[in-house]
């Protein structure tokens, strides 16, 4: 059977390890200030059936305003950038989660860290083990541990989680997965399962409006990948027939964004409507990763991901595809939103250099490092 080409195989492992994320919490009403001559300017103060119940329209506000003579194009310096505020999301620094509604909770062992995030008063991990990874739940009591997870999301208001599982041993990936998602049933909390058997390559996506949304591929060397969604509720999932390869859903759960061309050479990204499959824009300029809560603004990278990061970071209107602004200049290894109105971006100047996760403003382009330029492990929570 025909095997993967090298970009897929490429693509498929970024996609897998990347944390996801599509919602943040409210936007502050005052970030970083725009410069002059297409620069960054410092912060001058504090500051398997479709699925039919997707609504059918597209995005209805429209994405922040860019400021009247801010550049569309901003070239960054790290070490020109002055603090602001810290992340207003989880973040880890060393082994320690910081950031959002919680108290620092450091990760136990000594393990690689992957991912994180926040799960009511709890901390979820995914670090390795052996050959594959394991979960990590940190409470105040106990350490609990769930195998093989190697994707991880969280609702919006961090309420509650899904996770992916994906086995592997020396000769790489194993067929199978179990996706969990954590429940509240009568007041009390709960774990559900779907086991997904004959499944490859299962990424959980997003869990919003009750239903968990995934990838998976049909066999091991098929060339697209599918979206399904999961109520908890019920023992099966439903196959979303209207998306093909999909890379980010919106949060508002109207849109998606999929890949439509992927080779060699490069990629074509396309942003659809879930309910009918209708495209409403596509770019060959760049990778649509994520949006915003809001669903208004898409968030891209390059359209060849290779290497050890992004070196472009890229807001676009999620309505038209029009460019709202672009980033350049440092290394960029995570790109999230913050709110609907700022991204976190976690950025240095190559490996082994110091670090930081910046806050770039999208209407203004101007940006502030949101944690200390910095030696050591840094990443951005689900």
């Amino acid at each position: 059977m025909k095997q993967k080409n090298g970009r897929l195989i490429v693509l498929v492992a970024a996609i897998a390890v990347a944390a996801v994320v599509t919602g943040g919490v409210i936007a502050a009403q005052r970030g970083p200030h725009a410069g002059e001559g297409g620069s960054a300017a410092p912060l001058a103060g504090p500051t398997t059936t479709p699925v039919a119940e997707t609504p059918s329209s597209t995005p209805s506000s429209l994405p922040p305003k860019p400021s009247a003579g801010s550049p569309v194009k901003v070239a960054l310096k790290l070490s020109k950038l002055t603090k602001g505020r810290d992340p207003q999301v989880a973040y880890l620094v060393g082994r320690e989660v910081r950031g959002g509604a919680g108290d620092k909770v450091k990760i136990p062992g000594t393990q690689q860290i992957q991912q994180v995030a926040r799960l009511g008063d709890a901390v979820l991990a995914v670090v390795t083990k052996g050959y594959g990874t394991e979960l990590l739940k940190v409470g105040y009591e106990a350490v609990e541990h769930t195998p093989d997870v190697t994707t991880l999301v969280t609702t919006t208001d961090g309420s509650q989680a899904a996770y992916a599982t994906k086995r592997i041993d020396t000769g790489g990936g194993v067929k199978g997965s179990t996706v969990y998602a954590t429940t509240t049933e009568g007041g009390l909390d709960a774990v559900k399962k779907l086991a997904l058997p004959n499944r490859w390559e299962v990424r959980v996506i997003a869990y919003q409006g009750g239903k968990v949304y995934f990838s998976s591929f049909e066999t091991q060397n098929s060339s697209t990948w599918q979206l399904s969604a999961w109520d908890p509720a019920k023992t099966t999932a439903t196959e979303v027939k209207t998306i093909t390869s999909p890379t980010a859903l919106a949060g508002n759960g109207e849109v998606a964004a999929a890949l439509t061309v992927l080779n060699d050479n490069g990629t074509c990204s396309a942003v659809i409507e879930v309910a009918t499959g209708k495209q409403f824009w596509r770019t060959c300029d760049y990778q649509v990763k994520s949006f915003t809560a809001d669903g208004r603004t898409a968030i891209g990278g390059p359209r060849i991901s290779d290497g050890y990061a992004d070196l472009i970071a890229a807001a676009l209107d999620a309505r038209t595809g029009s460019l709202l602004r672009e980033w350049s200049g440092p290394s960029f290894r995570q790109t999230v939103a913050e709110d609907d109105q700022h991204l976190l971006i976690l950025a240095d100047d190559g490996p082994d250099t110091k670090a930081s996760i910046i806050r770039c403003t999208i209407t203004n382009g101007a940006c502030e490092l949101a944690t200390p330029l910095a030696a050591g492990e840094l990443m951005i929570g689900s």
